[in-house]
């Protein structure tokens, strides 16, 4: 697992090569990752947009940003946390991902929360970050 903490907000992701849906032969690699947002603030905070960097291992970039996280701007009271799953495909049997959220506070602030950087590699794999 992978995980940073910005201001009060932990971020961890656990990501999972799903060899059922890739197919190395015509270079289609797909991974699931799975993210739980928790707030150890002290007030309310809403995620409101992403914005994800994944390179592939020929150092390919691609940038995916858009509201909310699957299909949602949840709301995460102090103390609590929300998860999602959600997939990555990429051409190359390895890569990386990072990227932030932006949030806002109780009080109407914005701001950026970070997602750790996270390697993606089949399995059996000695995983780095490129």
């Amino acid at each position: 697992m992978y995980s940073a903490t910005t201001h009060g907000i932990r971020v961890t992701v656990e990501p999972q090569y799903m060899e059922d849906e890739s197919d190395p032969v015509e270079a289609r690699f797909f991974w699931a990752y799975t993210v739980e947002i928790e707030n150890g603030s002290t007030g309310p905070v809403q995620i409101i947009a992403r914005d994800w960097t994944i390179t592939d291992q020929t150092g390919a970039v691609e940038s995916v940003k858009g509201l909310g996280v699957v299909g949602e701007q949840p709301v995460i009271e102090p103390g609590s946390s929300f998860s999602y799953t959600s997939g990555c495909p990429l051409k190359t049997p390895s890569g990386f991902m990072v990227g932030t959220y932006q949030a806002v506070g109780s009080e109407g602030e914005v701001f950026t929360i970070e997602i750790p950087a996270f390697s993606l590699d089949l399995p059996d794999t000695r995983r780095v970050l490129h």
